[in-house]
């Protein structure tokens, strides 16, 4: 019967649909829930990419934006803090920030697949503004740490749940704009650091000099300004734009009608109109599979994450958990290796730059800006290199990810501060490339009703792995090319182990 009915129904898109068949093979997923999965994706196509996709593209933008923007929020204040609060260990503030980073990315992560996205979408980065704001009052090195932690929660929710509202919204035509969406991680920090430069570079005390609070006050300006522009992104993401909850997350959980009520909703937003009825959905059966909605079946779902049956799933067959487990090792390998180096370039620019005569808090802001800017052409070759064929997301994220760490073993060679400088564009670059086909690839991979859970996952070993960067850190001398190596070493790995990925998601829409 299922079989069937994906035949009497299949437009214009089936060749699409069939080519999920073979991302995901029969088997891997319940077949009720694929064969409903294939007429809602029929049905989002048959709308189109129009007013509300678009609107989305942009306040999920907010979220990438977030994503990158706190890190590196992190990473600037980093030297006027230790040199305001003589801090004999630094690299405990990104610490503080990746313990908050994980809590997040299992809360929201799992969270999402349980309650829902509406509420994740809502107050991640509520969360992140309101506590971001609050540090900029912070009496010493302990509550700048602490505050790090609980804004940082926020942050870690939004890749993973923003990621999954985007991808089931999106005809399976239009999927590539997943990529594209890394244009706003680029622009974060292009925009942070272009704010950070006048304030960290004139307003805060400059290496080997005594720092008082009222010489140092930038970073507490900065963080009022980033505070207050998440704060922007959370009014525009809670009163102004109506988030619709996701019709294959709907159908996942048994509801059926509201599915096809935002599927029509949708629709009209477009100006468009869609013949999905309810009865096509219930027609494939399996009402014995699907969640019912009383009180009791509520309680139960809270209960999902006890008895890891999300888990279980995206570990169903041979195939599925192969796959699984090998997206989980690249995100932990990056997870070390990008915070390992990246977060420390202030840092390390300034350190290295004294020994060529040129480490001021000014240099250091403006060469980060430099970095940035460069990041900006990698967000969008990323987007254009998942489509090539033959090559597709797995070709683009192996490639990007082994010439990230080929750029930091060139960085060793630098015998100038310019040259430093030129390595880390070239990092910046492919690094951009990486994070666009990455973000895009891992959340195709994984069927809606457990996506947030397999994005959770990865999320999580990212930001394990992240804690354990500074704390190496802490142990390291900073001033030598061990953490390059080590950095470098770990993304050449991670790109190994992309090529051992068995799907490819390229021209297929996901289920």
């Amino acid at each position: 019967m299922v079989d069937k009915k994906i035949d009497n129904d299949v437009s214009p898109s089936q060749s699409m649909d069939e080519n999920v068949d073979s991302a995901l093979p029969e088997g891997t997923i319940d077949p009720v829930y694929e064969a409903k999965a294939h007429l809602l994706n029929n049905a989002v196509q048959s709308i189109g990419m129009g007013k509300y996709q678009w609107q989305l593209f942009v306040v999920i933008g907010f979220g990438w934006a977030s994503d990158n923007m706190w890190p590196i929020i992190t990473s600037l204040i980093l030297t006027p803090v230790t040199n305001e609060f003589s801090v004999s260990r630094p690299p405990l503030l990104s610490l503080a920030q990746n313990i908050g980073l994980l809590v997040g990315a299992v809360f929201w992560g799992f969270g999402c697949d349980i309650f829902g996205r509406r509420w994740a979408f809502n107050l991640t980065i509520g969360i992140t503004a309101v506590f971001g704001l609050i540090s900029a009052g912070s009496p010493n090195f302990a509550a700048v740490a602490t505050f790090a932690a609980l804004w940082s929660i926020g942050v870690g929710g939004n890749l993973p749940v923003d990621s999954a509202i985007f991808l089931e919204f999106l005809p399976g035509s239009h999927q590539y704009l997943l990529t594209i969406l890394s244009i706003y991680w680029a622009l974060a920090q292009l925009i942070t650091t272009l704010i950070a430069w006048p304030l960290l570079g004139n307003l805060t005390c400059q290496e080997d000099t005594t720092c008082m609070r009222s010489g140092n006050m930038g970073w507490r300006y900065f963080m009022i300004t980033m505070g207050g522009i998440a704060m922007v992104m959370f009014i525009l993401r809670f009163f102004v734009f109506t988030l619709y909850e996701s019709p294959k997350f709907l159908m996942g959980r048994g509801n059926d009608e509201q599915a096809v009520s935002v599927v029509h909703e949708v629709a009209r937003r477009n100006g468009k109109s869609t013949t999905l009825t309810v009865e096509e959905l219930k027609a494939f059966g399996g009402e014995g599979q699907m969640q019912q909605t009383d009180a009791a079946a509520a309680i139960n779902r809270k209960l999902e994450k006890i008895n890891l049956t999300h888990v279980r799933a995206l570990f169903a067959t041979p195939k599925m958990a192969r796959s699984t487990a090998l997206i989980i090792w690249v995100w932990a390998l990056i997870g070390l290796a990008y915070p390992l180096y990246n977060a420390f370039i202030p840092y390390i620019q300034a350190t290295r730059g004294a020994t060529f005569g040129d480490g001021s808090t000014y240099i250091t802001y403006r060469n980060s800006l430099i970095i940035a800017a460069v990041g900006i052409p990698g967000a969008l070759a990323g987007g254009a290199m998942v489509e090539v064929p033959k090559f597709g997301r797995k070709g683009a994220l192996s490639v990007s990810t082994a010439l990230t760490g080929v750029f930091l073993y060139g960085s060793t060679t630098a015998n100038s501060s310019s040259a430093l400088l030129g390595w880390n564009c070239a990092f910046s670059f492919m690094s951009n490339i990486m994070y666009a086909v990455l973000y895009a690839y891992t959340p195709e991979i994984f069927p809606t009703k457990d996506r947030g859970t397999g994005n959770a996952l990865t999320a999580s070993a990212n930001r394990v792995f992240g804690i354990m960067a500074p704390i190496i850190a802490m142990f390291a001398d900073l001033k030598t090319a061990v953490p390059v190596y080590v950095s470098g070493a770990l993304f050449i790995v991670a790109g190994v182990l992309v090529l051992l990925l068995p799907f490819e998601s390229r021209g297929k829409a996901s289920l």
